[in-house]
């Protein structure tokens, strides 16, 4: 597995491609991007230098550390009472990395986030807006704790 850090671009990396980004004081956000175009349904990672790369979730697994779940509550709420869906939510953390292969598999613990469902991130139903996650992976569209 090749390491590396990566810059801004548009575009998927190639699949051989893996890299790491560890940060010592700004965060990086990931959010599943439901924007049209040709980044619909991909991962969002944008760094804090500006650099903002998509990910197609069928081949890549992000590992995530350091991790805060946000979430514009109001916004939410105006989503949970029928209007348009907006970027309402987020996962901010310290380090990512994009995994290729060696995927973890998954263990079930998974956290959601469905505006049009409950306004707040949630694990079976508990409201986990603002929670600190030590360690997060991607299961395709899904986000678990390890």
């Amino acid at each position: 597995m090749n390491l590396s850090t990566t810059s801004s671009s548009d575009q998927d990396p190639p699949v051989e491609y893996c890299f790491a980004y560890k940060l010592t004081h700004m965060k990086i956000k990931v959010r599943f991007n439901l924007g049209r175009g040709t980044n619909y349904m991909k991962w969002k990672v944008q760094y804090p230098d500006g650099g903002v790369h998509y990910f197609n979730p069928d081949n890549i697994q992000m590992v995530m550390k350091g991790c805060i779940l946000k979430n514009s509550r109001a916004t939410a709420l105006k989503i949970l009472s029928g209007n348009h869906k907006t970027v309402c939510a987020w996962v901010l953390c310290d380090e990512i990395s994009i995994l290729t292969d060696n995927f973890i598999p998954d263990n079930g613990q998974q956290v959601k986030y469905n505006p049009k469902v409950l306004p707040f991130w949630n694990m079976d139903g508990k409201d986990m807006d603002g929670s600190r996650i030590n360690n997060m992976y991607s299961v395709g569209k899904k986000l678990n704790i390890k």
